[in-house]
């Protein structure tokens, strides 16, 4: 059996928890990993995680990356609290404070993972390989009508130009990670997904499957099954392409690229469910058919109905829909109480192509390389949501 210890920290968000879940379940294959390491901010069991049982998993919740005590105070909180520290191998970073400041944002996320990678680097003399996601943002996609790049999106486009390029955290880490692993044994690489469409354990309003997933399920008990459902965005959005990275592909691209260095080290990956690029004129219509509705484009200069919206009209049906199947507690409220941004953001005001080129992505995974299409990656999802008792 193989000595691997992965380490994963931010393993509750939503391509932690399918690393956690992917390596738990054999991948890519048993023995590869004799030890998983989960580390959560908030409390988190097993049974809510959603992960099997194993010997080789342990949770650890509430490890303060940024203790009052310093780094010497984080490295003796690791010892004390991650059982086998000094065998870790892998390190899958999927930590993030969020910041409406860009140079705050910048500012505490450069710590974080100065001080996370210091620890384990001095901590385990086994470390061999960090993974390190960013995100199509930093291409600038968030920049909207300001973007300065066209589709494809590939992995040798030049940093943003100022002042955005400043402004992205992604950058400071970057850079961060090359100076920690400069001279040392262990090696890194960057995997950059687009929307990434998955299942979280813990309430996440900034999960657009959950939100969908809520929305569709009130959306079906009180408009009835058939019912037709209009897209909630707009004309410009509904044909626009790109390329959706669900959790699975993420994660297990991640694990494949950690355990091969040789093919990785150093690089930068666009991470994504398929090399076709999709639209929401595809995707909504398969999405509503899970949820027994039928899927409808938006009409001529509008929208359907939003789904934050509509949640917070029908709370009271919510809950009702709560208690008669046993769901989850607040999640519909959660939901409806947060203003719309996030999936109005993903759904509306992406209202241009931002498709990614996948080549190096898929020759590096090789062999191993999975695709999926628009049922393949959301249906599941919600069957994970449902087994959760998220939605019923």
């Amino acid at each position: 059996m193989s000595g691997n210890h992965a380490l994963i920290f931010g393993a509750s968000g939503i391509t932690g928890w399918a690393i956690v879940n992917a390596i738990s379940n054999g991948y890519p294959e048993e023995g590869v990993f004799q030890s998983v390491t989960a580390l959560t901010n908030r409390p988190l069991g097993i049974e809510q995680a959603q992960w099997p049982s194993s010997e080789k998993l342990q949770i650890v919740s509430g490890l303060d990356l940024l203790t009052d005590k310093g780094q010497d105070g984080l490295e003796e909180e690791m010892k004390l609290k991650i059982r086998n520290v000094e065998k870790v191998t892998h390190v899958y970073y999927f930590a993030y404070i969020m910041d409406p400041d860009p140079s705050k944002e910048t500012s505490i996320n450069k710590k974080l993972i100065d001080r996370a990678i210091r620890a384990v680097d001095k901590l385990s003399k086994n470390l061999k390989f960090v993974v390190l996601p960013t995100g199509t943002k930093v291409y600038g996609i968030h920049l909207l009508d300001k973007w300065p790049y066209s589709p494809p999106l590939i992995e040798t486009l030049p940093l943003l130009p100022e002042p955005h390029a400043s402004e992205m955290f992604y950058n400071a880490l970057i850079a961060q990670l090359k100076m920690l692993s400069a001279g040392k044994s262990w090696t890194w690489c960057e995997i950059i997904p687009d929307n990434i469409i998955g299942f979280v354990p813990n309430n996440n309003i900034y999960c657009l499957a959950q939100t969908l997933a809520i929305y569709l399920s009130l959306y079906a008990t009180i408009e009835g099954q058939g019912a037709e459902c209009v897209f909630p965005g707009n004309e410009k959005s509904w044909s626009i392409l790109s390329n959706e990275s669900n959790q699975d592909i993420v994660a297990k691209f991640a694990i494949y690229a950690s355990l091969h260095p040789g093919i990785t080290s150093g690089e930068r990956f666009n991470t994504a469910d398929n090399a076709k690029p999709s639209s929401w004129s595809n995707k909504w219509p398969v999405i509503c058919e899970y949820f027994g509705l039928k899927g409808l484009p938006p009409p001529a200069g509008g929208s359907g109905p939003q789904p934050v919206q509509y949640v917070e009209d029908h709370l009271a049906q919510w809950k009702a829909l709560e208690e008669e199947h046993r769901l989850q507690p607040r999640y519909g409220e959660a939901n409806a109480k947060v203003a719309a941004g996030f999936q109005y953001f993903i759904m509306t005001m992406f209202d241009f192509d931002r498709q990614m080129d996948t080549t190096k992505f898929h020759k590096a995974w090789g062999q191993s390389t999975i695709q999926l299409d628009e049922k393949d990656s959301w249906w599941p999802t919600f069957d994970r949501f449902r087994k959760a008792k998220v939605i019923p």
